[in-house]
């Protein structure tokens, strides 16, 4: 009798396990800032719990642009690490953020999304067929330039700028994340 329930609750045990494995199977995470990425949660519930995109997070709230991030979209998202913010000339965050710059911030957050779901594997594939570039028009109606050197994959805006993919293929509930280590700027 001890035997049959011991043998019971090892099956049992090995059910749960299953189950559980099976679940963390199908939620393949990427690790952004010290934190799983869920495919399940949206491009802002998961933006949210990376601490290397504060700075993102926080312009996206000053924008207004939660609740468009969280919409079904899909979206495709260039998104900057505070590094990135850090190489804008001092004090450039900190009036984008204020109330009267709105317009501004929103445009240069915009112009980091585009429309649609493209993975790295999407973008590699428009990028040899434009003979090693690829031209993507951006939710804010500018347009980004991404291209390979070597392995890595990079983008350019309108003025020249130059931002790599650090961390490629952060797929969300509504889109993919592409980190990047440079913010990009729309023509003035």
């Amino acid at each position: 009798m001890k035997t049959m329930r011991l043998f019971q609750a090892a099956i049992l045990t090995m059910f749960v396990l299953n189950a559980f494995s099976a679940f963390a199977q199908k939620e393949k995470t990427v690790e952004v800032g010290g934190a799983p990425m869920y495919p399940s949660k949206n491009i802002v519930e998961n933006a949210v719990n990376s601490k290397d995109h504060t700075t993102l997070v926080a312009a996206v709230q000053a924008a207004g642009l939660v609740e468009t991030l969280q919409s079904a979209g899909p979206f495709t998202v260039f998104a900057p690490t505070n590094g990135a913010f850090e190489k804008l000339p001092a004090g450039t965050v900190e009036t984008l953020v204020k109330p009267e710059n709105k317009n501004t911030l929103t445009n240069i957050l915009t112009y980091h999304v585009v429309s649609g779901k493209m993975g790295s594997k999407e973008i590699a594939e428009a990028i040899k067929k434009g003979d090693g570039k690829a031209k993507f028009k951006t939710v804010s109606g500018g347009e980004l330039t991404a291209w390979m050197k070597g392995k890595d994959l990079y983008i350019s805006d309108e003025n020249g700028n130059q931002s790599k993919v650090t961390i490629a293929d952060v797929f969300q509930s509504n889109g993919v994340i592409h980190v990047v280590d440079t913010v990009v700027l729309p023509k003035s």
